[in-house]
C-alpha cells in the first residue's frame, strides 16, 4: 500500500468512526438538549413518595416480586437506567429491596422500603412482577442469587459490572421471572462468565465481549446490537427502534405476561 492509499484508508475508517459515535451519541445528546434529564436537581429535596405500582405490604398478604427501573442520577440519566429487585414474601408487611451501588462495598444493599420509591427524583417504571405462588417459589431463589453475585466488591459504571449486571444476574437465575429490560440498562450485557447466555427473558440467547460489543437475539428483546455499551436494535414482532440513550420508540409495547407492567 503506497503513502496516499494509507493516508485514504486511514481518513475512511476515521470518518466511518466518528460517524458510528455521533450516531450512537445522539440518543444522549437528545435527552440532554430537550431537558429529558434534570441535572439541578438537590438529593436532599427530591421526591421520594411511593409511585403506586405496588400492592400496599399491609393489606396484600399473597407474596410479590417486582423490577423495577429508573433514570441513573445526574449526568448516567442522558445514558442509562438503574435497576432493583422488590421482593414482599407471603404474609410478609414489608418490601426488601436489592440493589448494587457505586459508593459502597460489598456494592449490594438490602434494605426496607417502598419498592416504588423514585431513585434521586426519577420516577420509577415497573418492567415486570410476578405474584402468589410464583413468587412464593421465586424469593429463596433470588435471595441465593443475590447472596452468590460474584461482583459484590467490584463496580464499574460502564461497561459493568455495575446495578443493571447484578438485576440482570439474578434474573437470569430465576425462573419464574421473564423481564426484558429497556436497551439503556447499561451493564446488563456484562456477563459474569462466558460469552453467551440466555436473555433475561428466557427466550433467546446474546453474546457479550465484556459488555462492549455484543449481539442479542430474542423473541421478547428483538435484534440488539451492543456497540461500546450503548445498544442499538429492532424489534420486529412489536415495531419499534431501540436507541441509544433514549430507548424503545415505537408502536408496540414490550411483552407483558400475567401481572407485569410495561417498560420503556
Amino acid at each position: 500500500m503506497n503513502p496516499r492509499s494509507a493516508v485514504r484508508f486511514l481518513l475512511l475508517w476515521s470518518f466511518r468512526f466518528v460517524l458510528l459515535l455521533a450516531l450512537l451519541l445522539a440518543g444522549p445528546a437528545y435527552m440532554f438538549a430537550f431537558g429529558e434529564v434534570q441535572f439541578d436537581r438537590d438529593w436532599r429535596t427530591m421526591q421520594r413518595e411511593p409511585a403506586g405500582l405496588a400492592p400496599d405490604a399491609g393489606q396484600y398478604r399473597d407474596a410479590v416480586v417486582q423490577v423495577y427501573a429508573a433514570r441513573a442520577f445526574n449526568w448516567r440519566g442522558v445514558f442509562a437506567v438503574h435497576t432493583w429487585i422488590a421482593v414482599k414474601p407471603e404474609n410478609a408487611e414489608s418490601y426488601t429491596l436489592y440493589e448494587v451501588t457505586g459508593w459502597r462495598r460489598p456494592s449490594v444493599r438490602a434494605m426496607s422500603g417502598a419498592p416504588d420509591r423514585p431513585w434521586f427524583g426519577s420516577p420509577p417504571k415497573l418492567l415486570g412482577e410476578i405474584r402468589g405462588s410464583d413468587a412464593h417459589r421465586a424469593i429463596p431463589t433470588i435471595e441465593a442469587a443475590v447472596r452468590d453475585y460474584p461482583f459484590a466488591h467490584r463496580y464499574e459504571a460502564w461497561p459493568g459490572p455495575n446495578s443493571n449486571t447484578f438485576t440482570a444476574w439474578v434474573v437470569r437465575r430465576t425462573a419464574e421471572l421473564q423481564v426484558e429490560f429497556p436497551p439503556t440498562a447499561i451493564g446488563k450485557d456484562y456477563l459474569d462468565q462466558g460469552l453467551v447466555a440466555r436473555t433475561p427473558s428466557g427466550t433467546g440467547f446474546q453474546a457479550s465481549l465484556g459488555g462492549v460489543l455484543g449481539l442479542t437475539i430474542a423473541r421478547r428483546e428483538g435484534l440488539e446490537l451492543n456497540i461500546l455499551g450503548l445498544v442499538v436494535g429492532l424489534d420486529p414482532l412489536r415495531p419499534a427502534l431501540k436507541i441509544p440513550g433514549i430507548g424503545r420508540v415505537g408502536y408496540g409495547r414490550p411483552w407483558t405476561l400475567p401481572g407485569e407492567g410495561p417498560a420503556d
